[in-house]
């Protein structure tokens, strides 16, 4: 779930996805930057990240009860494709997705979490889920790009949606009867892994025949093994995080992520943050998207008080660091709502004012009101025949398909 973006990295992101993809794909030529939708939230070129932010940002304000807009709730809807699949951004969503349309898994799957959790969009959920079994790997996981092998972070981010949309991962199998389970932990290091230290994380995928410990991985892998999303409710108990249980029980999800979340806590403790080396570095810096992620992810395995650190140095530092970038915003608004925390007086910042400020300002609305307007969304989807009227109205039916860009944390073999 990171959401740290980089032009520089996406760039890069773009050739590998293009050498990885068929060859009847090319890379994508550099083009004007898209003039952003008013619907979108955020100010800056969505190319890469609009439906991840716009996600983020409509699952953050439902967190803490406000009412997105509906220009808001609008835009992301008629992002989907007929088919059932997201593309990380259409700038003419009135065209109908073609071959040239490039739908990636993580953009369908934070989609798929914000829908449910605005609830009235069933049918385009359901279309979500199975296009992401439509595309999962013989080994049971994801990649980014569909067609491209598995790895840790992709794998993670499809199976908190599927769990969240109400689906049982375990059951979730590929042709070749892998559950989504078996293909998620292939890529946990074990008791044998070395450093020792490694042990119990997550890796994104191997390099040279070794699979690296990856912060986003864990971060990410925790919370799939638990069958849990992004929006993390703070849990009533509260026990020390605890270190990879060896031997392991082979084929436990539970374990599974229990051994992630001690990895993480163990590797808060050394700075109270994660660090990472960035593209062109020769030193680490602070990870502040990863260390968010962290948090969260401990808070969800039952280990808020693993995650008191890292939460404080989030309070004083992120705040530029998220500083109009509705992802980021809407990430540390799921923080603090994961460990009873005010979003409202984060350190120096109301997280919720100023994600408000990045896109079209929320309505208010009493519970009776909301609920009344989800029972009419619901009906607008009952009605739609293929459950997304708006698709119907301004770009008809087609199937899409094709490579996605993948997010810049998402490529980084960092250490963790």
């Amino acid at each position: 779930m990171n959401v740290r973006r980089s032009a520089a990295a996406l760039a890069a992101s773009a050739v590998l996805c293009a050498g990885a993809a068929p060859a009847t794909l090319a890379a994508p030529s550099p083009s004007p930057a898209p003039v952003v939708p008013s619907g979108l939230f955020g100010k800056g070129d969505p190319t890469y990240d609009g439906v991840w932010r716009q996600s983020f940002a409509l699952l953050a304000q439902r967190t803490v009860g406000e009412q997105p807009a509906a220009q808001a709730v609008d835009w992301l809807v008629g992002q989907q494709c007929a088919d059932g699949g997201f593309a990380s951004f259409r700038a003419d969503a009135s065209k109908a997705c073609d071959a040239k349309t490039v739908l990636d898994t993580n953009a369908t799957a934070v989609a798929v979490q914000a829908l449910k959790a605005l609830g009235g969009h069933d049918a385009a959920v359901k279309k979500g889920v199975d296009w992401l079994k439509s595309v999962q790997n013989e080994d049971g996981g994801w990649a980014y790009v569909p067609g491209s092998p598995s790895e840790g972070s992709s794998t993670s981010v499809v199976i908190s949606a599927l769990a969240e949309a109400g689906e049982k991962p375990a059951d979730v199998k590929s042709k070749a009867g892998k559950s989504a389970y078996d293909g998620l932990l292939s890529f946990q290091l074990g008791c044998s892994a070395e450093p020792a230290a490694d042990r119990g994380a997550f890796g994104y995928q191997p390099a040279d025949g070794k699979l690296a410990a990856n912060a986003d991985a864990t971060a990410a892998a925790t919370l799939a093994a638990l069958g849990k999303g992004a929006l993390v409710a703070p849990a009533a108990a509260d026990t020390p995080a605890a270190a990879l249980a060896c031997p392991a029980t082979a084929g436990d999800p539970t374990a599974a992520a229990q051994g992630a979340a001690g990895n993480l806590a163990e590797a808060l403790k050394k700075d109270g943050h994660l660090t990472a080396v960035t593209p062109g570095a020769d030193q680490p810096t602070p990870d502040t998207g990863n260390t968010a992620d962290a948090v969260i992810a401990l808070a969800a395995a039952g280990h808020k008080q693993s995650a008191a650190g890292a939460l404080e140095w989030l309070k004083a530092n992120s705040a530029e660091w998220s500083k109009g970038n509705p992802a980021a915003l809407g990430t540390l608004i799921l923080t603090a709502h994961a460990t009873g925390t005010d979003p409202k007086a984060f350190g120096s910042t109301d997280l919720v004012a100023a994600l408000n400020a990045t896109g079209p300002a929320p309505r208010s609305a009493t519970p009776k009101a909301q609920a009344s307007e989800d029972a009419d969304k619901k009906k607008d989807d009952e009605g739609s025949g293929n459950g997304n009227l708006w698709w119907i109205i301004g770009a008809g039916a087609a199937a899409g398909m094709g490579i996605g860009i993948l997010l810049s944390g998402r490529r980084k073999k960092n250490q963790i």
